[in-house]
């Protein structure tokens, strides 16, 4: 069987025609696709308002300047996930705040946030983990409770909801990726969602360089970024969008084939609560720590079967390990767990059952 890389976007025919149409236009900076972009993300989403940047990480970065977090500020982050959800704290000078996770989901233990709040908590950045919903309704309780922003990292999670709400407009603000592992891709790029219309304003100033139009004259008016997104980025994605749900409807029949495939008891298959459905940006299993993750990983590879961890335990790696001291392994005992026996297996659209049924015969085989 050919090699089955553990993602691949799935770029059509459609999608290169609406790319080529904007290459040969000439207008390739920020422009009229990228409007319409944020417009169709917002119907979909119900989000009040979206700004598309360049990348997942610039949305975060925007999202905390716009709110004046900075030196002296905390900010609750989990203490498994991207490294970028962590980095962008430190990057405006405050100081993230890790929380275990729940390791039956992968997000947030929200009972453990408010033993973290200090006077110096500014806002909590809870993460929608592999594209499954946290228990967002809760995070906002508690943030409601002390006043807190939520930036809500939905960097995997597009489409994902809970109590059939989106993820990204609970928060002051959602934070979208398209990463080419994300079920829908322009390389780079990424989107927040906004719902209020002065931190709107201020983050479409800070995405251009600080610009503002007054009385038609051009005006810079913040030290801001090059945060766009160009023009053949946005019709790249906008394109895809418009099979979205069939791009999920496509990943949840496969992911069905791995539950009732995948039947060693030395891998455990991840939670699905019932008021969040998942959107499968990634199928993270659970290895038995009697099994060297590591080495199978390249036995999985050896087997023509592209796989990996998941995310990080942050707090473990050697940046925020040097800055902080500490101990992830008595301090976050689950988000420890899930970097050191996690692995995900290949989940996108250009799968097949044969090629799920594959994958489950070879990880049966290997941790038996």
């Amino acid at each position: 069987m050919k090699f089955i890389p553990l993602s691949s976007p799935d770029i059509r025919q459609a999608d290169i025609d609406a790319v080529t149409e904007v290459l040969m236009s000439g207008m390739l900076v920020q422009g009229i696709n990228v409007n319409k972009f944020e417009d169709s993300f917002c119907r979909v989403t119900g989000s009040k308002s979206a700004i598309a940047v360049s990348n997942g990480t610039a949305t975060m970065h925007l999202a905390l300047i716009a709110l004046g977090i900075g030196k002296g500020d905390e900010v609750i982050v989990p203490a498994f996930s991207y490294i970028a959800t962590a980095n962008v704290v430190e990057l405006v000078g405050a100081t993230p705040v890790f929380v275990d996770i729940d390791l039956a989901t992968f997000n947030i233990d929200v009972s453990k946030i408010e033993h973290n709040i200090s006077k110096k908590t500014k806002a909590i950045i809870p993460v929608h983990e592999f594209g499954l919903a946290c228990d967002i309704e809760k995070v906002m309780h508690i943030a409601n409770k002390y006043n807190l922003h939520v930036i809500e990292d939905a960097a995997c999670a597009l489409g994902a909801t809970q109590n059939n709400k989106s993820v990204g407009t609970f928060g002051t603000f959602g934070s979208f990726s398209f990463h080419p592992r994300k079920a829908i891709s322009s390389g780079e790029g990424g989107i927040v969602s906004v719902q209020d219309s002065i931190l709107d304003r201020k983050i479409r100033i800070l995405r251009n360089h600080g610009i503002e139009y007054v009385d038609g004259s051009m005006e810079f008016v913040e030290a801001g970024f090059n945060y766009r997104m160009t023009d053949f980025q946005a019709a790249l994605v906008a394109s895809q969008m418009t099979r979205f749900n069939e791009i999920l409807t496509t990943k949840r029949s496969l992911v069905d084939g791995y539950y009732s495939l995948i039947n060693c008891n030395r891998v455990s298959l991840p939670t699905v609560p019932y008021d969040r459905p998942h959107t499968w940006q990634t199928f993270h299993v659970l290895i038995n720590e009697s099994i060297n993750r590591d080495k199978l990983i390249q036995a999985m590879k050896d087997n023509g079967i592209g796989t990996n961890y998941g995310a990080q335990c942050i707090p473990a790696q050697k940046y925020y390990y040097k800055k902080y001291r500490l101990n992830s392994g008595e301090d976050y005992p689950n988000a420890w767990k899930a970097y050191k026996t996690g692995l995900a297996l290949p989940i996108y659209e250009k799968l097949n059952s044969g090629q799920i049924e594959y994958i489950s015969e070879i990880i049966n085989k290997l941790t038996k």
